[in-house]
C-alpha cells in the first residue's frame, strides 16, 4: 500500500488542477454556467441542509433553461432541450475532484453534451473551500476533510436531491451519481448512506472506505468503478493519505459486490473499451458481478490499463458511462 504523507495531501490537489488544466483551462467549456466557487462562505462551517428552497432564482422557473438553486451553497442544473415538465426525466449529479471546481471538471468529463442528447438532468454541485483554498468533499476519512470541518456533504447532497425534485419531474428510479477522484469517494458515501435516493453510481479514480462498518445501504445500488493501473494519486492497488488508508480498486468492487448480494464468480467475457485516447487499442479491461444480486445490485470493474489518475479520455468515455448508469435504475 503506498503512502502519502501528510503534507502531501496538498499535493493531491496541485497534481488534479495542473493536470486538467493542461488539457482544459482556457477552453470553451460545454460545463454548467455559473460561478466556479460556489463553496464558498461556509467553508469552515458545519452544516446539514445548504441546499434550501429560498435558494432558488427566478430562472426556475423557466424549465427550458438552466436553473440556480442550492441555497447558500448555489448550484447549477442543466435542463435538455428536450425536457418537459410532467415527463419523469433521469437525474445526474456530477462531484468534482479536490481543489477542482464544477465548471473545471466538467470542462474535462464533458458530460453536458450527453445531457443535452440524452434527455437527463445534470447538476454539477461545488465543494467547500479549505483553509489552502481547495474545494472538497467531506467523504471518507481518507478524502478529503483535511482541515476537520466535519462538514455534513452527505446530508447536503440529500437534501440537494430533494430540493432538484421539488423544482423539475425527476425520475426517483434514474437518480445517478458521477465523482472524479474525491468526488468519487463521496459518491460512493452517498451510496452508502442514502441508498434509497441512489440507482447507480460511476467512480472515476475513487475508493471505498478501508472500514466497511463505515457503508450500511438500506437498498442495492449499481457500481462502476473506473480506475487506471499507473494511478500515482489515487492507487489501483490502495494506498494511505497521511494516516488513513482506502482500498484498492478489486477491493472497492469487491466490497459492494458483498453489499449488493452479488455471486463472487467475476465475469470477464465483455470485450475491452477504448476510454483512453493516447493508449493504442481497447485498453480497458470489464470485469462483471452480475449474478445473484439483490434487485437493483450490479458491480463493475473497468480497468485502464496504463492509465493515470486523469486519464486522456476518449470520445466513447460518456457514452460508455451514461450506458453503465442507464442499464441499471432502481427497480
Amino acid at each position: 500500500m503506498k503512502t502519502y504523507p501528510m503534507r502531501a495531501t496538498y499535493l493531491l490537489s496541485s497534481i488534479l488542477f495542473a493536470a486538467i488544466c493542461a488539457t482544459s483551462c482556457g477552453t470553451s467549456s460545454t460545463g454548467a454556467s455559473g460561478s466556479a466557487d460556489g463553496g464558498g462562505g461556509d467553508g469552515g462551517t458545519t452544516g446539514t441542509d445548504g441546499a434550501n428552497a429560498d435558494g432558488a432564482s427566478s430562472s426556475d422557473a423557466h424549465l427550458d433553461l438552466d436553473g440556480t438553486i442550492g441555497g447558500n451553497r448555489p448550484v447549477v442544473v442543466h435542463v435538455p432541450p428536450g425536457y418537459v415538465a410532467g415527463v419523469a426525466a433521469p437525474l445526474v449529479i456530477m462531484l468534482h475532484g479536490y481543489s477542482a471546481t464544477a465548471a473545471i471538471e466538467e470542462s474535462y468529463l464533458k458530460f453536458t453534451a450527453q445531457s443535452d442528447a440524452r434527455g437527463f438532468l445534470y447538476a454539477t454541485p461545488e465543494g467547500l473551500i479549505d483553509t489552502a483554498g481547495k474545494h472538497y468533499w467531506n467523504a471518507t476519512d481518507a478524502c478529503c476533510d483535511f482541515n476537520a470541518s466535519m462538514v455534513d456533504d452527505s446530508t447536503y447532497l440529500s437534501n440537494l436531491i430533494k430540493q432538484i425534485e421539488a423544482h423539475y419531474t425527476v425520475d426517483p428510479k434514474r437518480v445517478f451519481f458521477i465523482g472524479h477522484s474525491n468526488g468519487a469517494f463521496m459518491s460512493y458515501r452517498m451510496a452508502c448512506d442514502h441508498a434509497d435516493q441512489i440507482a447507480a453510481v460511476a467512480s472515476l479514480a475513487g475508493a471505498m472506505p478501508s472500514n466497511m462498518a463505515m457503508c450500511a445501504p438500506t437498498q442495492a445500488v449499481s457500481i462502476v468503478e473506473i480506475h487506471g493501473t499507473s494511478d500515482a494519486t489515487i492507487v489501483y492497488g490502495g494506498g494511505m493519505i497521511g494516516t488513513h488508508g482506502y482500498p484498492s480498486a478489486t477491493t472497492t468492487v469487491s466490497d459492494w459486490v458483498t453489499l449488493d448480494g452479488c455471486a463472487a464468480a467475476a465475469d470477464t467475457s465483455a470485450p475491452a473499451l477504448d476510454l483512453e485516447s493516447t493508449i493504442a487499442g481497447n485498453e480497458t479491461a470489464v470485469t462483471k458481478y452480475a449474478a445473484g444480486c439483490r434487485a437493483g445490485g450490479h458491480a463493475e470493474l473497468w480497468t485502464i490499463n496504463g492509465g493515470g489518475h486523469i486519464p486522456a479520455l476518449s470520445s466513447t468515455f460518456t457514452t460508455a458511462v451514461i450506458d453503465f448508469l442507464y442499464a441499471h435504475p432502481k427497480p
